[in-house]
């Protein structure tokens, strides 16, 4: 039963991290039909994240970086964390005001990508990962509380914070 379970993960990691790779490439390369840093920093300007290029290059290098350590299971807490930084954001920002389901633009896909992300930061990337055999032990599960921890007020400053002081500068 181990090894069944061992394969899954390493399936749900390979899969769901290749997705991000692709999404993190769209934003910071252009491929596969994205815009690129130059878009996605237009994209944060009118999301009012600010300083948008600063923020593009965080969640464009958080979405490619994490999905190569789920992809190849390195520094996992960490890769999972970003990720999940990456898709609260986009939650919050662009998809929460459409609803749940991803047919109207709501928020459904990048919840599911999140809930796999931290699940697999949950779990640990199993046997067939690079943390396995470069015997990478971060202090679990304290690495990834402080990582989560850390990010959840990130964005909290960058998403709620900022952007209400920018909107009340801009009013007086």
């Amino acid at each position: 039963m181990t090894m069944n379970i061992d394969v899954g993960l390493l399936i749900l990691r390979i899969v769901v991290g290749l997705l991000f790779v692709g999404h993190g490439a769209q934003k910071l390369f252009g491929w596969f039909g994205g815009k690129g840093l130059v878009g996605h920093t237009a994209v944060m300007e009118k999301l009012d994240i600010r300083p948008a290029r600063f923020w593009a290059w965080v969640s464009a290098l958080g979405e490619f970086l994490g999905g190569l350590g789920l992809v190849f299971g390195l520094l996992t807490p960490l890769a999972a964390t970003a990720l999940i930084g990456t898709m609260l954001v986009a939650i919050f920002r662009v998809h929460w005001a459409k609803g749940l389901w991803n047919g109207n633009g709501g928020f459904e896909f990048p919840l599911t990508l999140a809930t796999v992300a931290f699940v697999v930061g949950l779990a640990g990337p199993g046997p067939y990962s690079l943390d396995q055999v470069v015997k990478l032990s971060l202090p679990e599960p304290m690495t990834y509380v402080a990582a989560l921890a850390t990010m959840l007020i990130v964005i909290l400053v960058t998403v709620i914070a900022v952007p209400v002081m920018w909107q009340h500068d801009l009013t007086q």
